[in-house]
């Protein structure tokens, strides 16, 4: 049987975590997946699964082999679409993540222009405001804020985001605003998420307050919300507050004290025969956040 076709087999059940889900997904017979998988641990001669009756786990072994098939099997398609001449006009199926609220702002109306242009293209937008692997979870391109780590993906760096704190004009004329970030405490603050200390400033002079927020909230939306309302300081990514600040609902304080700015990258997968597809879209998305003032 072809090692390539075993291969697909084994990515299947593993990411099924089921023979059953697996041969479903193949539409091949269970058996027929049951002996794929036998004969690819017996050609390697290493367990690749673990099954009782209940469910299918890869072994260590198992799961560096299932990540090194996916790579094969992605490389093989992308070598078939370029023999094929499906590199001349992007079509199929692209998936890409981005965090929540940068992917509404400024990836959607991207993918709504692209889908839009080519008939023969559908997507899945999946935004997430957690570090996505994109190979794990079988995503082609992902928009990723922050310092990259090391990665065999290939990143282009598209611009970059502040962190900044900001509260609503009403605020500031009632409660008057802070000259430094030790000031801070002194005020009404809101917190997304469960951090209690802010940091400002850059290395190697980097000040950090501990805070006490009267309102802390999931989202940066609810954020934004209370702070437009006047109830207190809050603390975004400059993009998350830049329509607000466009539009005097709020203003940004201690600029002075900002920690240094954050990229903003398009990732996607290695290979040595990126498709249109791919191609296409990072050359659009790439085109409208380099020209987005916001995101500069």
């Amino acid at each position: 049987m072809d090692r390539l076709h075993l291969m697909a087999v084994l990515v299947a059940v593993a990411e099924e975590e089921s023979f059953a889900g697996g041969a479903r997904r193949l539409a091949m017979s269970p058996p027929a997946v049951t002996r794929a998988v036998a004969m690819l641990e017996e050609r390697l001669g290493v367990k690749l699964l673990n099954r009782t009756t209940r469910y299918v786990r890869v072994t260590e072994a198992g799961q560096r082999y299932v990540e090194d098939a996916r790579r094969i099997i992605a490389e093989a398609d992308a070598a078939d679409e370029a023999a094929m001449g499906i590199n001349g006009t992007p079509c199929g199926h692209l998936a890409i993540t981005a965090p929540v609220l940068f992917g509404k702002l400024y990836v959607l109306p991207v993918i709504v222009e692209f889908l839009q242009s080519y008939p023969g293209i559908c997507v899945s937008a999946v935004f997430l405001d957690r570090v996505v692997n994109l190979l794990e979870e079988g995503l082609d391109i992902g928009v990723r804020i922050g310092v990259l780590p090391d990665s065999s993906m290939k990143a282009l760096r598209v611009g970059s985001v502040r962190r900044v704190v900001c509260a609503s004009p009403a605020y500031l004329a009632h409660h008057g605003c802070p000259k430094t970030p030790l000031e801070l405490p002194a005020h009404t603050l809101i917190s997304v998420g469960t951090a209690v200390e802010w940091k400002f400033g850059q290395d190697p002079e980097v000040l950090t307050v501990k805070t006490a927020p009267r309102l802390t909230v999931t989202t940066n939306d609810a954020a934004i919300a209370a702070a437009i309302q006047g109830f207190g300081i809050t603390r975004l990514l400059s993009y998350q507050c830049a329509p607000y600040l466009a539009a005097n609902e709020l203003a940004t304080l201690l600029s002075g004290y900002e920690p240094a700015a954050m990229p903003i990258h398009i990732l996607h997968r290695e290979s040595r025969h990126a498709n249109a597809k791919v191609r296409a879209f990072i050359d659009l998305l790439a085109v409208r956040l380099r020209t987005t003032p916001a995101l500069q």
